[in-house]
């Protein structure tokens, strides 16, 4: 009589018998990866929360706020204190003070005895006009206005790159299942052989070229089961979550209803809502600011100085002193190294300019691009709906006539191959509208309205 039992009691009766038991020899067995159910709206949202990419961009959005505090602090009155006390000792010489002078006052010689100097003093410094502080300034402000809409483009890439992910892992997917009534489908046409042999109607070549279907379309199994868990782990990667969870997507490659619209229409949508545009016209901005902040520096600056406090040779003989005092400062000659600086800052206008037009440029490219991709595989699914059809109605006549004895199965396998193909073209065309829709709403600027 055999026993059999379970695992669980059998390591600690091991283990109390002294038999030692392999590192990898698990009481229990290991426990399930958990479950995340994704939809493409959840994918879309967790690509933002997490994306790498979108929080380096938040966090340029805080440095540029910081430089612009920076550039507004220089406009804003700069107080400071300080408290010394010291004890020295004076070179009258150095001053100026001959001999014969320090004689008559009463000094033997030039260097006078230590003594105590307390000061207790705050300072106040105030620019009331400098054009080139306050235009500095501006630029600062702007270039918060710049982060902010490179932000908005990393963020809407993001969700294209996220959406384009999740639609690939749907595509593989839908080519596992593909595959799987393929071997479905061959394992019953090798039943059909062997029956058909059996009953004397078919040969042994028969039954060999069914198998031959069968092992074929497992290898094809295995490679789409592989393509899968990579599409998977690729849209895991974009998302920023963690890898140690079972991804299922709930979303699948399905034809949607798409409103016509021509090419002026989208166009206009597009130049109105894409942030590359908005951030393209704000770099331009900023690149004009910049250049005013350097040339305003021809310009003389206006300020006030001034401080407030107490001095003495002891703490409690301290006297309040203070000074006030405007300045005026003019610029006339620092080597050329202003003029460098405009020179500079006026070919970054010239750039921004350029890059304006290119960027109109790519947005009218990626907008017509969508567009013809969208209504091209509109058509192919239609197309693929229809091969899907005679693919199947090709291969119900080649089974019928191979189950009737009027022909060998090379008109089964040859049909099996033409639904294998068929159900390919409908997954890719499938794939293909869905992208495309995308990639148009991405171009247009409208990715919210459709996630």
């Amino acid at each position: 009589m055999r026993v059999s039992w379970p695992v669980r009691y059998v390591v600690p009766i091991l283990l109390a018998l002294g038999v030692p038991v392999a590192p990898g020899f698990s009481a229990e067995p290991p426990p399930a990866r958990p479950e995340l159910r994704l939809s493409l709206h959840d994918a879309i949202q967790a690509a933002i929360d997490n994306n790498a990419n979108v929080r380096l961009l938040k966090e340029r959005i805080v440095a540029a706020q910081a430089a612009a505090s920076t550039s507004l602090g220089a406009l804003l009155p700069n107080v400071s204190g300080f408290m010394s006390g010291t004890n020295q000792t004076v070179n009258l010489a150095a001053f100026g003070l001959p001999p014969d002078r320090l004689s008559g006052l009463g000094l033997q010689r030039p260097v006078t005895e230590p003594f105590d100097v307390y000061n207790a003093r705050a300072s106040l410094v105030q620019n009331i006009f400098s054009l080139s502080l306050i235009q500095r300034w501006r630029a600062a402000k702007t270039g918060i206005d710049v982060a902010g809409l490179e932000a908005e483009v990393t963020k809407r890439d993001v969700m294209a790159t996220a959406g384009l992910l999740y639609m690939e892992a749907s595509r593989a997917e839908a080519a596992v299942k593909a595959r799987l009534a393929d071997l479905e489908l061959s394992e019953q046409l090798l039943k059909l052989a062997q029956d058909r042999k059996k009953a004397g109607v078919a040969t042994g070549l028969d039954v060999t070229r069914e198998e031959v279907q069968v092992e074929n379309t497992r290898q094809r199994l295995l490679v789409a089961q592989n393509d899968h868990e990579s599409a998977k782990l690729n849209l895991i990667r974009a998302l920023g979550i963690d890898f140690d969870v079972t991804v299922t997507l709930t979303d699948t490659l399905t034809l949607a209803k798409i409103d016509p619209q021509t090419p002026e229409t989208a166009l206009s949508v597009a130049r109105e809502n894409r942030a590359e545009l908005k951030a393209q016209i704000t770099r331009q901005k900023l690149a004009s600011l910049s250049l005013s902040s350097v040339t305003s520096e021809r310009i003389p600056s206006l300020s006030l100085n001034g401080d407030y406090g107490w001095i003495g040779l002891k703490p409690d003989e301290a006297l309040a002193t203070r000074s006030v005092g405007l300045m005026l400062s003019v610029p006339i000659f620092d080597g050329g190294q202003r003029e460098g600086r405009i020179s500079e800052t006026r070919s970054r206008v010239r750039q921004e300019s350029i890059r304006m037009k290119d960027v109109s440029d790519q947005v009218t490219l990626e907008v017509r691009n969508a567009l013809l991709t969208l209504d091209s595989s509109t058509q192919q699914v239609t197309v693929a709906e229809k091969g899907i059809e005679l693919a199947l109605k090709e291969l119900t006549f080649a089974r019928d006539r191979f189950a009737a004895g009027l022909s060998t199965n090379i008109e089964v396998t040859n049909a099996q191959t033409s639904v294998a193909r068929a159900r390919d073209n409908m997954i890719e065309a499938l794939f293909r509208f869905n992208a495309s829709r995308i990639n148009l709403a991405r171009a247009k600027g409208e990715l919210e309205q459709i996630f």
